[in-house]
């Protein structure tokens, strides 16, 4: 073992905890390899001789809340172990930093393929890059929104895993809270962005009625997500589950569609998209294939695309704060700020065709 993965992993007591809490993983030697090792958390590899498996923990200078976050992540997993839901199932988790330096959970690895986040665009893995298999993936995620949507959140432990009451009503405070904190982090003056006053305001004033509480994994995309390598497509697993609460499970679909093509404008491409979306369907067919999978009445999508719309504009503004305050290059924060305005003027283009 290398002096850094000692630093992560001390064997013997971590071989103690695993023959206690994780029979699963046999009983011979413990092997340990780092597969990543972010500023987020740290992933190794276990094996004893026959399955593989991972544990996951802070690095070992964690930034703030990040033992909190492997915990919440660790107890939403175990909750979904057995549910229809294709996430890594969670073997044990362990709040005593005395046996390896941090809180950590071991859960199964699966395999699969992830996309890639490069100059600004995300990648599938070839063939799945292209028509008609790349259409495929959405519909893929949608299903497994579908599956997570369906799970009885109460049932499976999680009442108490986040506020459902008042949930949509406290989305926009929640969010232009976000947005002004900037300045006090990294002294960035409030800025006027076109279409911000008229988003928030619109949301205040139109919020479903039918809210319907359920666990919503909070960053839903391709690269948290992992897909089998063979034809059709299909995906294993959700990954990354750190941002998960209970919610609205109707705002992971809008943050994964808000950027896809509008059956309003189906030939027109937003420059600034992430996803090969002409090759993607439109958000509107994958509402209503999650419409079908749920039984959800989805006559108010457009509400949650904005909603979607408005969050990410303002979580965003934070890396045009990080660029003027020179923590990230020129270039980054103008990257951004098109992302920021953009995320605006498509929230409000979507108000004003509801008339």
């Amino acid at each position: 073992m290398t002096d850094d993965l000692a630093t992560l992993a001390d064997i013997s007591r971590l071989t103690r905890w695993l023959d206690e809490h994780v029979p699963a993983l046999g009983h011979g030697p413990l092997s340990i390899e780092k597969i990543h090792g972010g500023t987020s958390n740290v992933i190794l590899s276990l094996n004893r001789g026959g399955e593989t498996m991972v544990l996951r923990r802070p690095p070992a200078v964690p930034p703030p809340g990040s033992e909190k976050s492997v915990l919440r992540e660790a107890r939403v997993l175990a909750a979904l172990n057995g549910t229809d839901v294709p996430h890594p199932h969670c073997f044990g988790s362990c709040a005593d930093p005395d046996v390896i330096g941090a809180p950590f959970y071991v859960m199964e690895r699966v395999h699969g393929w992830a996309a890639e986040l490069r100059d600004g665009r995300i990648y599938n893995r070839a063939p799945f890059d292209k028509p008609p298999l790349a259409a495929g993936i959405a519909y893929a995620m949608v299903d497994g929104l579908i599956a997570l949507a369906k799970v009885d959140y109460q049932a499976v432990g999680l009442s108490d895993f986040g506020r459902a009451d008042n949930y949509l009503e406290r989305q926009v405070d929640r969010w232009e809270g976000q947005i002004k904190s900037y300045k006090q982090l990294y002294d960035h003056e409030w800025r006027d962005l076109p279409g911000y006053a008229l988003t928030r305001d619109w949301l205040r004033a139109n919020i479903p009625d039918d809210f319907t509480p359920g666990v919503i994994h909070g960053d839903v995309g391709t690269p948290n997500a992992l897909f089998a390598f063979d034809e059709p497509a299909r995906l294993t697993a959700l990954i990354d589950w750190e941002l998960s609460t209970i919610g609205d499970p109707l705002i992971d679909l809008a943050w994964f569609t808000n950027k896809l093509r509008d059956e309003a404008h189906p030939d027109r491409i937003d420059p600034d998209a992430l996803y090969p979306i002409a090759d993607y369907p439109t958000r509107q067919e994958l509402a209503r294939h999650y419409a079908a999978g749920t039984g959800r009445d989805l006559s108010n999508f457009d509400y949650y695309a904005v909603l979607a719309l408005f969050k990410g504009g303002c979580i965003l503004e934070y890396k045009v704060a990080q660029a003027g305050k020179g923590i990230l290059s020129a270039e980054t924060g103008r990257f951004f700020d098109r992302l920021v305005r953009g995320n605006f003027a498509r929230a409000e283009e979507i108000i004003r065709s509801l008339g």
